[in-house]
C-alpha cells in the first residue's frame, strides 16, 4: 500500500526559507525515495483532503496554522514540533512599541500578538480562526493532545515540550539530516571563503548575528554571514550592517552549490543564537569540514556532543573565545563519521515512515 502525505507549513516557508523549509524538503524527497506521495502545501492553500491517508504538519508554534485543517480534513495527523522558545531571544534593533510588547507581556501572549501582527503587516491570514478566540497555549496544546504522534528532534526537544505543555501525545524522534548527495561533488577553491569564518542562518535576532559582529569586528577574520533577513527583523538586519566592521560581509542567501563551496572552503561555522532545536547549517557545515561554534541553549548537545565549541550568546567575549579555539584545532573525522552514521536524510525519512506506520496502524 502507498502512504499518501500532505505536507502543510508556514505560508512563508518559501520566501522566508529558514531549517523548517529545508527540513521539510528533504524529508519529503527521501520519503518519495521510499514510496511515499507527499504533496506540499503552504497554511493558507486549499487542499483536497480526501486525496490523503494523513497530514503532516511543521511548527507546532504556529498553530493558527493547523487547527483549520485539523478540524475541516478530520484525518489523522502527526507534527514535526520544531520547538523552539523565545522567550530568552534579546530583541536588539526592535525598539519601540515591539521592545515594549515583548517586556510587557509573556511569551505565549507576545508570540500571540505576533501572530495577529503578522496578519495585519505582512498578510499572513489567520487560516484557523479558533486560534483567536482560544490563545496561543490553548491552540498549542490542542494541536499536540490530538495528533496522532510528535516528531520532535531530539529526546530534549520532546522533554521541553511536555515540560510545558504537559501533554501525553506519542512520540517518535526524527533526527535532522545532511544532503548525503552533496558529499559525492567536488567543490572548487574559493579565495573568497578559504579558511574564513562564515555563518549560515536568517538573519533575526534569535540567530543572534549581531553579537557575532560585535565578536569579531576588526580582528583578523574574514566574516561571510548569508542568509535571507526575517520579514520581521527588518530593523535588526539593518542594525548588523551598520554596525559591521570592513572585514565582515553581510550577504544574500546562498544557492545550494555556493553554500556547499563556501563549507567546503571555511574553517569555522558559527551559529551563536539564542536558541537552537539543531541548527542545520552547523550539521551542514561540520560534515563538510568545518569546526563549529554554537549556542549552549536548547538542544545543541544532543547532536553535537563534545565535538563543537559552545558560546553563550548574549556574551560576544564568549563568541570570540569560541570561534578562536575553533579556529585553532583541528577537524575531527570521527565527528563527520558520528554524522554520517546518524543524521542523513535518509534516516530522518526512514524515521518519519515507521511513525507514518504506527499512526495508521499498518
Amino acid at each position: 500500500m502507498m502512504i499518501s502525505v500532505a505536507f502543510i507549513s508556514r505560508a512563508t516557508l518559501y520566501a522566508s526559507p529558514g531549517g523548517d523549509t529545508k527540513q521539510l524538503e528533504e524529508t519529503a524527497r527521501e520519503l518519495r525515495n521510499l514510496g511515499v506521495q507527499v504533496d506540499v502545501f503552504l497554511s493558507n492553500a486549499i487542499i483536497d483532503y480526501a486525496k490523503y491517508d494523513l497530514l503532516h504538519f511543521f511548527n507546532i508554534i504556529r498553530p493558527a496554522d493547523v487547527i483549520h485543517h485539523i478540524r475541516k480534513s478530520r484525518k489523522p495527523y502527526v507534527v514535526s514540533t520544531i520547538f523552539v522558545e523565545y522567550g530568552n531571544v534579546k530583541e536588539e534593533g526592535r525598539t519601540g512599541i515591539v521592545g515594549t510588547i515583548k517586556k510587557m507581556f509573556s511569551e505565549s501572549t507576545f508570540e500571540y500578538i505576533k501572530t495577529i501582527a503578522r496578519a495585519v503587516k505582512n498578510g499572513e491570514k489567520i487560516v484557523s480562526k479558533e486560534y483567536i478566540l482560544w490563545g496561543h497555549n490553548h491552540s498549542i496544546k490542542y494541536v499536540a493532545s490530538h495528533a496522532g504522534m510528535l516528531l520532535p528532534n531530539s529526546e530534549s526537544e520532546y522533554r521541553r515540550f511536555i515540560s510545558k505543555y504537559k501533554v501525553a501525545t506519542p512520540y517518535h524522534v526524527v533526527p535532522n539530516g545532511i544532503e548525503e548527495r552533496m558529499l559525492n561533488k567536488q567543490f572548487p577553491e574559493s579565495s573568497q571563503y578559504k579558511n574564513a569564518v562564515i555563518c549560515m542562518g536568517r538573519i533575526e535576532s534569535r540567530k543572534n548575528q549581531l553579537n557575532l559582529i560585535r565578536a569579531l569586528n576588526n580582528t583578523q577574520y574574514q566574516v561571510y554571514i548569508h542568509g535571507k533577513p526575517s520579514p520581521n527583523n527588518m530593523a535588526y538586519y539593518e542594525q548588523c550592517k551598520l554596525e559591521a566592521a570592513a572585514n565582515i560581509h553581510i550577504e544574500g542567501h546562498l544557492g545550494e552549490e555556493m553554500l556547499y563551496t563556501a563549507y567546503a572552503n571555511a574553517r569555522v561555522h558559527v551559529l551563536p543564537s539564542y536558541f537552537e532545536t539543531t541548527g542545520l547549517s552547523s550539521l551542514e557545515a561540520a560534515v563538510m569540514g568545518c569546526n563549529i561554534v554554537v549556542t549552549d541553549r536548547g538542544d545543541t548537545r544532543n547532536y553535537f556532543g563534545t565535538d563543537a565549541w559552545y558560546c553563550e550568546p548574549e556574551d560576544p567575549a564568549s563568541i570570540k573565545r569560541a570561534i578562536d579555539e575553533a579556529y585553532n584545532a583541528p577537524y575531527n573525522e570521527k565527528f563527520r563519521e558520528r554524522i554520517l552514521a546518524n543524521y542523513t536524510w535518509r534516516r530522518a525519512a526512514e524515521e518519519t515512515l515507521d511513525a507514518y506506520k504506527q499512526v495508521l496502524k499498518l
